[in-house]
């Protein structure tokens, strides 16, 4: 009589074998992989079996003992190929993507399955999972309007594109006993694109704790962002609000982070006549992002495609008012008024009188907006994530955490 399919219900007071499958991990730096990277983490000092399934960073592959957000598992690299119209990703052959997954399924036999997205390691993982009765769950941080600029596609075909992308994204998740993305917003949007219907919404967290949070009066203007310098950010509309900002200001600005776009940023910073004040610090330690970050006055997002933004909450954590593009899941980190302000997408005048406002708010606006980022990045707590995450793996009903309610509507 053959052996039982593995349930993570059927053992519930038990520590769970989880195997995460992930397109992009560390090395890897973006909001997905972190993601994983510090789930895992966290798994693992909860007492869990972890494992993860990625895409190897150069050309050596195998199993490897990997230690991430100060926790030792097990990294399953695949064999990938660079992608070189981005610059740096990598991907697992899609062919031979059920392959890698049948013979990790059955070497490890994991109690839970849980996909990161839907492309690669997602696709063969899911259909694998579901070939042997093991539970699936699957978090979804891909809009293919943010990497549809990495391909070669002529722009009239583009459309097309993302939505062929989407289609193949719900059938990945048919195969999956719950769906969850970043913010309800997002989730919202991934039902609305697809036939997936009750998408959790499930913030990806951080610890706060980790972040220096600084109320003492600031001694000069210091603007900071982070994240991928590529065209999704918008970054171009970020140096022109600084070009545009009164210069009596003596406003600086911190880029932290690489991409592609990186020279012709530098560029338009000299274009402009302000490359003398934007610092472009590129890939940086955690404790020099956390020390950029306690030092600068505002934090700036003007990308308008974030699913959630882990930079944003990193800022937050550092009592760092915002000014953000109002658009996708940052009206849900960024109450305008309260602990920063919104701006209207792409609209450079617009991020630059935002910017002034914060850089010239009294004493006292300023310490309250740094005291809401610091009360809203409550509700983002990476235990709690993981926490919810657990039950599904168990397959016990959950209730999505209220992250993304004002103060104002909360005491209403």
């Amino acid at each position: 009589m053959p052996d039982a399919p593995h349930s993570a219900a059927s053992t519930p007071s038990k520590p769970l074998r989880v195997l995460i499958g992930a397109d992009t991990f560390p090395p890897d730096v973006n909001g997905a992989a972190n993601f994983a990277s510090r789930l895992a983490a966290g798994l693992v000092e909860r007492g869990h079996e972890v494992h993860v399934e990625a895409p190897a960073f150069n050309s050596k592959h195998g199993d490897f003992q990997e230690e991430h957000d100060g926790a030792t598992f097990t990294v399953h690299r695949i064999y990938s190929w660079r992608w070189y119209p981005h610059d740096w990703l990598r991907f697992v052959l899609p062919w031979r993507s059920q392959a890698h997954a049948a013979r990790l399924l059955d070497a490890i036999k994991p109690d839970v399955v849980h996909i990161q997205s839907h492309i690669v390691v997602g696709r063969g993982l899911a259909r694998q999972a579901a070939k042997r009765g093991i539970r699936i769950i699957a978090t979804n941080h891909f809009m293919p309007e943010n990497m549809i600029e990495h391909t070669l596609l002529p722009k009239f075909l583009r459309r097309k594109a993302i939505q062929i992308a989407w289609n193949d994204a719900a059938k990945t998740f048919a195969f999956c006993e719950a769906v969850t993305s970043p913010s309800r917003k997002a989730a919202d949007f991934l039902e609305a694109e697809t036939n997936v219907r009750d998408v959790h919404a499930i913030s990806c967290g951080i610890d706060a704790s980790l972040y220096t949070p600084s109320l003492e009066k600031r001694t000069e203007n210091r603007v900071v962002f982070v994240g991928r310098v590529t065209g999704e950010k918008h970054l171009d509309v970020l140096l022109k609000a600084m070009a545009a900002l009164d210069p009596s200001l003596d406003a600086k600005l911190d880029i932290v982070g690489g991409g592609d776009l990186m020279n012709q940023l530098k560029q338009l910073a000299k274009d402009l006549g302000i490359a003398e004040r934007v610092n472009f610090l590129g890939y940086v330690s955690d404790e020099q992002l956390r020390a950029t970050l306690t030092r600068a006055s505002v934090f700036a997002m003007p990308s308008i495609a974030e699913l959630q933004s882990i930079a944003t909450m990193e800022a937050m954590a550092s009592a760092l008012p915002v000014v953000a593009a109002n658009a996708m899941a940052l009206p849900h980190l960024v109450h305008d008024g309260e602990n920063g302000y919104l701006f209207e997408p792409g609209r450079v005048s617009d991020l630059a009188a935002k910017l002034t406002d914060v850089l010239t708010a009294s004493d006292e606006d300023y310490k309250r907006m740094q005291k809401w980022s610091l009360k809203y990045i409550e509700a983002h707590d990476i235990q709690r994530t993981i926490s919810i995450f657990e039950s599904l793996y168990r397959g016990e009903p959950v209730t999505d955490p209220v992250t993304d309610v004002s103060l104002d509507e909360q005491a209403s």
